[in-house]
């Protein structure tokens, strides 16, 4: 038999019960917490505790919000409801060229009324709906007019696109649909038309499907597409517009904006007429016209409907129009847009006029002294650049002497190895056969034959040129970086005199305010943006003479050209209200993306079209890198980008207007078609940072000729021993990950020894860079190109 082996117990430390108490104090058990709080699942609640979970307050949670989904859509429509309420702007946007806005828009009202027409110069017109208590506002469009479709849709409260069933959407209308999307797009309504009538029973239904797909990509949102020849659908369409609650664009919100019913003008002054949208309106703050800029409020004048009598003969009273606001002279907002430099308060000066004119001899600024009798030169010889007179004097003509020359003096140096190239170019062409006489004579007659073109095929080759050579720029730049070759004729250290060197990009001191630009002294700059805008949101919010949303009013704006009184009929007359300090030049930064379906290259300080808003501008903006995160770092120093790539978000940066809010922008390029501009980028407002240094980085690039461990004699980064000792400071780094200096000068044909941190191999590249800040261009405001183009398409 065994025996069983005897253990021990684990432990032999006695642990007697807590002492429970029945009693315990507040304090006590609030001490004993130590500020924890336990949460207890539902499912662990004792049953008396269940009373939240029972199906009597899930009735009553689910009442509860929809009473609050009820009272928001009461106020948000509370607008258009009533015998003076607001219409429902509704913009007619047709994809394709066979199927009109107004046709659709009479389509759409006859579902009401049998008898409705529309107006016969294809404008904007009202339609009562007493059968849904509201007013509908059509807007027709007329197709293949961008500009006039962007305002308009930026007013609208629904925007109903008109697509074909016979006829595809062609690059216009994917432009236009992509447009849209960035600018922000309001409820949308999606009908099918066609000029050759109704589907036939059996395509219809794959026809819809295609048709609700390809809308579905722009506006996920959409769920279903009308058919206009249908009497049933044209109804549910109108419904949709009566009943359905318009969707809040968001960088609308805080902003009012009047869509003009009548527009006067005299004397200089405009008078628009509308309903008051969005946030209040106030006379002391500045309004935004669309291709004319920013004006200033007179007064505001209510603007009630007409009403008709009780009796028995209806008889149309007239009401007298009051005085609702006017500015206030001491909060009232100016039309100082930037600073005007002091050129006396900076170190340098410029010679006055008087100074010029008072110049010794009584001499012109721009005139020019004879020059003395026998030193006009018989001949004009050509002088290398960089090369002083002295020299000069010495070139000799023939080339054959020149080249001797030059191989002299490398023999002379001692330094053979680097003149392979050059023996190599010498051999070839002595292997080359010379032509007989009579053939050069041709040769020479061919090449002065000259055929003078018209302008238009000079600027079709002058662009293709430029287009070939900025293709082949950016394949370089995509290959190799920022890297450049240092010139023969100029010396590096005067032609990267504006360049420095830094230790490291990201930790290395930048400060923002050196040396300046003269456009920095016209910009206004915010000591803290975020509680700048902050503090203006609520004095416009605590303000209460401004004027509430759904009233009709006058508004009369002064100092406007008779031009803005008469609109295109395409689109609709928009007034937007400005904040507080909007209408200052600052610096601003947009974080934007390209377009995936542009192919073109965008470089920076192109001239492109920023939308931002309800404004336009002609800008040239600069791209740089957009931090991760979206932080300054150390220095606030960001890496210049040359182009705009796929795929990758970089930050766009111009003067410009001040930007309250995060409004999306897009970028627009003009082409040939005023009406037709391709769609470059898109984005949002970022910040108006003026302490952004955005710098510029070129990379001096050279050859280790001879490698001795850490030692490397490296060639073709300078030309000179002057500039390689100018350069020396700066810190050099190779493409396998190694750093070294400079550490003396061979020669005179810039050679040097460079010492690295570790073995180096022949076949890396030894680099310096350089960096330099760079700034935007002076923008202008945007006018649209060939106004007349609108009511000429329209004739047609």
């Amino acid at each position: 038999m065994t025996s069983s082996a005897h253990h021990h117990r684990p432990t032999l430390k006695q642990q007697n019960k807590t002492f429970k108490s029945k009693h315990a104090t507040k304090g006590s058990l609030k001490e004993a917490a130590k500020g924890r709080t336990t949460r207890q699942s539902p499912k662990s609640t004792p049953a008396s505790n269940v009373a939240a979970h029972t199906r009597l307050n899930r009735r009553n949670n689910s009442k509860q919000t929809q009473i609050k989904k009820r009272q928001e859509l009461i106020s948000a429509t509370r607008i258009f409801s009533g015998v003076d309420g607001a219409p429902r702007i509704v913009a007619v946007v047709p994809l394709t060229d066979d199927a009109p806005a107004q046709n659709v828009a009479v389509t759409l009202a006859r579902s009401l009324d049998p008898s409705a027409e529309g107006p016969s110069n294809g404008g904007a017109w009202k339609l009562r709906a007493d059968r849904f208590k509201t007013s509908l506002q059509f807007v027709p469009l007329p197709y293949k007019q961008l500009y006039s479709t962007l305002d308009a849709c930026k007013a609208a409260d629904y925007v109903v696109f008109v697509l074909s069933s016979t006829v595809e959407v062609d690059g216009w209308g994917d432009t236009l649909l992509r447009t849209l999307q960035a600018q922000g797009l309001p409820e949308v309504v999606t009908v099918v038309t066609s000029s050759e009538g109704p589907m036939e029973p059996k395509e219809k239904s794959g026809i819809m499907k295609s048709l609700l797909s390809f809308i579905q990509y722009f506006v996920p949102s959409q769920s279903r597409v009308y058919d206009m020849h249908t009497g049933s659908d044209a109804l549910n369409a109108v419904r949709t517009l009566c009943e359905g609650r318009p969707s809040d664009v968001k960088w609308r919100e805080g902003r009012p904006w009047v869509v003009g019913e009548q527009v006067r003008w005299e004397d200089g002054v405009l008078s628009v007429t509308g309903v008051v949208r969005g946030a209040p309106l106030s006379a002391n703050r500045l309004v935004h016209l669309p291709n004319y800029g920013d004006f200033q409020i007179t007064k505001i004048m209510s603007a009630p409907l007409p009403r008709r009598s009780k009796g028995s003969v209806e008889e149309v009273m007239e009401i007298e129009p009051t005085l609702l606001a006017e500015p206030d002279a001491s909060s009232a907002d100016s039309l100082v847009s930037s600073n005007d430099p002091d050129d006396m308060s900076n170190e340098q000066t410029w010679p006055t006029e008087e100074e010029m004119r008072g110049a010794p001899n009584g001499a012109a600024a721009d005139s020019i002294p004879d020059a003395k009798t026998g030193t006009t030169p018989k001949h004009v010889r050509k002088v290398p650049k960089g090369m002083s007179e002295y020299q000069a004097a010495w070139i000799i003509d023939e080339s054959e002497d020149e080249g001797e020359d030059e191989d002299g003096e490398h023999a002379q140096d001692g330094e053979r190895e680097g003149d392979e190239e050059m023996q190599e170019m010498e051999e070839e062409e002595e292997e080359m056969v010379e032509l007989p006489d009579q053939e050069m004579e041709t040769e020479s007659r061919r090449s002065v034959a000259f055929q003078d073109l018209d302008m238009e095929e000079e600027d079709r080759q002058l662009r293709k040129w430029r287009e070939r050579n900025r293709e082949q720029e950016e394949k370089d730049d995509i290959a190799f970086p920022d890297e450049i070759d240092t010139p023969l004729d100029d010396p590096a250290r005067t032609r990267f005199q504006r360049y420095r060197g830094l230790r490291s990009f990201r930790t290395s001191p930048w400060d923002p305010y050196e040396n300046l630009p003269r456009d920095y002294a016209r910009i206004f700059q915010f000591e803290d943006y975020k509680r700048t805008e902050r503090a203006v949101r609520k004095r416009a919010e605590e303000d209460g003479s401004g004027i509430e949303p759904g009233t009709r009013v006058t508004i009369y704006v002064k100092d406007v050209s008779q031009d803005a009184a008469n609109p295109s009929s395409a689109a609709p007359f928009i007034l937007f209200g400005l904040m507080q300090h909007e209408h200052k030049k600052t610096v601003l930064n947009f974080a934007v993306q390209r377009n995936t379906e542009y192919d073109g290259s965008v470089r920076s300080k192109d001239p492109l079209v920023l939308c931002v808003g309800p404004r336009r501008l002609h800008v040239n903006p600069i791209y740089s890198q957009h931090t991760r995160g979206g932080g300054k770092g150390a220095n606030n120093a960001h890496k210049f980008e040359r182009y705009l790539r796929h795929g990758v978000t970089n930050v766009a940066t111009t003067y410009g207007p001040v930007v309250f809010g995060q409004q999306p922008c897009y970028l627009l390029r003009e082409t040939e078609d005023p009406q037709a501009p391709e769609l470059v980028a898109m984005g949002s407002f970022m910040n108006p940072d003026t302490t952004r240094v955005i710098a510029k980085r070129i990379i001096l690039t050279g050859h280790p000729f001879k490698v001795h461990k850490k030692t490397a004699t490296v060639r073709y980064m300078f030309f000179n021993s002057d500039d390689i000792n100018y350069f020396k400071p700066i810190q050099l780094y190779t493409k396998y990950g190694r750093t070294g200096h400079i550490k003396e000068s061979l020669g005179t044909h810039g050679y040097f020894k460079a010492h690295f941190d570790g073995s180096i191999n022949q076949m890396d590249t030894v680099c310096m860079s350089l960096y330099k800040r760079v700034y935007p261009k002076w923008t202008e405001p945007w006018k649209e190109p060939m106004a007349s183009s609108s009511s000429d398409a329209m004739e047609e």
